[in-house]
């Protein structure tokens, strides 16, 4: 009987854990993360899913697309 009340008090706390790395949400192919503000070394790139910013290293920021020179 104490077994069966000690997994049910378990079960009940783990119900309320969140889930591992629930703060460290990624984006831009997995290089950036979702903050809600970005940190000096990081620039802005887009929205996440949760209406975050997606902030992104400037090392691993794509280049700026270059227009073609016509002749």
């Amino acid at each position: 009987m104490t077994q069966l009340l000690l997994l049910i008090v378990v079960l009940l706390l783990l119900g309320h854990v969140p889930p591992g790395r629930s703060e460290f949400k990624r984006c831009w192919k997995g290089q950036g993360a979702c903050r809600t503000y970005c940190t000096r070394q990081e620039s802005y790139m887009h929205l996440c899913p949760d209406g975050s910013l997606c902030c992104l290293s400037y090392a691993f920021k794509p280049p700026l697309a270059t227009k073609p020179e016509y002749d």
